[in-house]
């Protein structure tokens, strides 16, 4: 068994986001044509038709900051000791048919295998030896043999939930699903989130099950399920179309402010109608509650997954916190709701503002 390398005891911490609600100091160019594709667009057009109705100018669209970088592996991974027994010893518990599991990982094929692949080799190894002792088997062996399987299998069950966590976050698909060179998904992406939302599930339950006999963990599926999240780097996808739809709303918002600092007379040119009720606006409205929805639902799904984990290590902690949270404010999706929720307001007030003048 080769050991994973160590957490460091303190991991340098990221430096907290600032200035998230400011724009850049320099606009830079759109990014339709950048990978945010239909995204863009459609925030885009918003803003565009925003500023039409209220006889502005377009506001300059600003870069969306990146995601924060993935823990390194010696940060987000934790110490397991290498088991060694001698071949002797492992055949005086022949009685257990351990020896064969033994020889597999100790060959090159098993000594190149992937983190999945040897989770599911102590799963089985535990497994053997837990049922083992519950059999007439260690009665039948001397007190030396009785007392290293005996040791055995407590070590194997106490290093079991940390080898399920590197089976998890030493695996490259794992890694590139937080990929920091990722794109904003396109609308009909968020189609995606509930089928693949199916891969986190499963390694949910897997971590929930594996001390349970009744369970059996299927290579292929596990390894299906490990595909899955390597097709895209679908959590940063979404990560960076939560951070560049609050960004243009952020934008958005500055044009209604405009608008509200401007003399009574001046301040709705058009109809008020037409900030909430023109296509662009229902196209906005319809997409915000899509990618809430589905914002929701897969980190929702990864925080259950890391839920049934073992505590995480420090660097991974404040990843999950500053990144994936459903509630820390600074995270992206709940800063995405309130700069949505922000905008709604400025609206409204606009509205009324409108009303209130056209009435007098």
């Amino acid at each position: 068994m080769t050991p994973s390398r160590s957490p460091a005891t303190e991991p340098p911490r990221r430096p907290r986001r600032r200035g998230r609600r400011l724009l850049a100091a320099t606009a830079v160019a759109l990014l339709a044509g950048c990978g945010e594709g239909g995204s863009e667009a459609l925030l885009g057009d918003y803003q565009q038709h925003l500023a039409d109705t209220l006889a502005l100018e377009a506001p300059p669209r600003a870069d969306p900051e990146n995601i924060g970088a993935f823990p390194e592996q010696d940060e987000r991974l934790f110490e397991v000791a290498e088991t060694r027994e001698g071949m002797l010893d492992v055949y005086a518990l022949r009685g257990c048919h351990i020896a064969a599991l033994v020889a597999g990982r100790n060959n090159q094929l098993g000594r190149v295998a992937p983190p999945s692949q040897r989770w599911l080799y102590e799963l089985e190894l535990w497994r053997q030896l837990s049922a083992c002792w519950n059999t007439e088997v260690p009665a039948s062996l001397s007190e030396a043999s009785r007392e290293r399987l005996s040791r055995l299998t407590e070590l194997k069950t106490e290093q079991l939930p940390r080898v399920s966590w590197n089976a998890l976050f030493a695996s490259e698909e794992w890694v590139k699903n937080f990929s920091r060179a990722s794109d904003p998904l396109a609308p009909e992406a968020l189609d995606e989130t509930t089928p693949r939302s199916a891969a986190l599930a499963y390694l949910r339950e897997a971590t929930l099950r594996q001390f349970d006999p009744d369970w059996a963990a299927d290579s292929a599926t596990l390894e299906g399920h490990f595909k899955t999240l390597q097709e895209r780097p679908f959590s940063a996808e979404l990560l960076r179309t939560l951070l560049l739809a609050e960004q243009r709303l952020d934008e958005a918002s500055a044009l209604i402010e405009q608008a509200l600092a401007r003399p009574d007379g001046q301040a709705c040119p058009v109809d008020p109608e037409r900030l909430t009720d023109a296509p662009e606006a229902a196209r906005l409205t319809e997409w915000l509650a899509s990618l809430e929805r589905s914002a929701r639902h897969w980190f929702g799904a990864i925080d259950a997954l890391l839920d049934a984990q073992v505590a995480a290590p420090p660097a991974v902690a404040e990843y999950r916190r500053d990144w994936l949270s459903l509630e820390h404010p600074t995270a992206p999706l709940p800063a995405f709701a309130e700069a949505r929720d922000q905008h709604r307001a400025l609206l409204s007030r606009l509205r009324r503002r409108c009303q209130s003048i056209a009435g007098t």
